[in-house]
């Protein structure tokens, strides 16, 4: 039997709660799965002047199918580990994004 490995998550008053590992300055925009207990996310722009922080904002955003501001980096905004707040989504919602395939680019 092989075992699922899951992302680390919470849900308190309407909001998702998880941890993100980011790889800047990737080739492609994706949404690589689950590590480590959190969701790795490859984004294009460079970690400086928050390029990166922001544009991981706009994919979850968008592979949750909400606005920009829905997605919240709560902690971690200068390392590669953040902890991330999602306005309107579920761990359902979570789960599902995690075994779709990625279609960010």
């Amino acid at each position: 039997m092989r075992l699922r490995k899951m992302v680390k998550c919470s849900e308190r008053d309407g909001r998702l709660f998880f941890k993100v590992r980011v790889v800047p300055k990737a080739s492609n925009r994706e949404i690589v799965g689950e590590y480590d207990g959190g969701l790795r996310i490859r984004v294009a722009a460079p970690p400086a002047d928050s390029a990166a922080n922001n544009e991981l904002i706009r994919v979850l955003a968008k592979a949750f199918g909400l606005p920009p501001r829905a997605v919240e980096i709560s902690a971690g905004h200068s390392s590669r580990i953040k902890q991330v707040r999602v306005l309107g989504a579920s761990r359902a919602d979570l789960e599902r994004l995690i075994n779709a395939p990625s279609n960010l680019r």
